[in-house]
């Protein structure tokens, strides 16, 4: 018979009663999109194209522009922001500088993102496939921002 050793899953209990699921889950996903911003610099004009950016970004990849890299890097550096503000929120961090209206307002751009993305980029030189992916994920980065904030609101004080 298999016996479990409940010791040994302590600290995984623990993450999972202490610290707010969604949020958590939130902070992980926008830490993910930060590494891959990271990654696409690394890869280059070739893997700008793959993950969807427009012709004009990658044309200036290819030639050697700055502006790509330091957009790319402000992208990555915003993103893992909000999977500090995200940890905060879930309790995991302590309380950043206004938490309650940033994490108002980086669900917003989540959401925001999510539901107008496939409006607004039509027409700007991605794929559709790109559009409608990206615009899916970030309504699911925003729907974990939204149910972590609105459990947590009271203790963020």
């Amino acid at each position: 018979m298999l016996q479990i050793d409940h010791d040994r899953f302590q600290g995984i209990e623990t993450l999972a009663n202490d610290y707010n699921t969604a949020l958590m889950t939130g902070a992980g996903l926008s830490f993910i999109a930060a590494m891959l911003h990271l990654v696409v610099i690394v890869g280059g004009p070739s893997w700008y194209h793959l993950f969807g950016a427009g012709k004009r970004f990658v044309r200036a990849a290819e030639a050697g522009k700055r502006c790509p890299t330091l957009i790319t890097l402000g992208i990555a550096a915003i993103l893992a922001g909000f999977g500090l503000y995200a940890l905060s929120g879930a309790g995991f961090l302590p309380p950043l500088p206004m938490l309650r209206p940033l994490l108002c307002v980086i669900t917003l751009v989540y959401l925001i993102r999510g539901v107008a993305g496939p409006v607004v980029l039509r027409g700007t030189g991605r794929s559709p496939i790109f559009i409608w992916t990206t615009s899916g994920i970030c309504l699911i980065y925003g729907l974990c921002h939204l149910v972590g904030s609105a459990q947590m609101w009271q203790l963020m004080g």
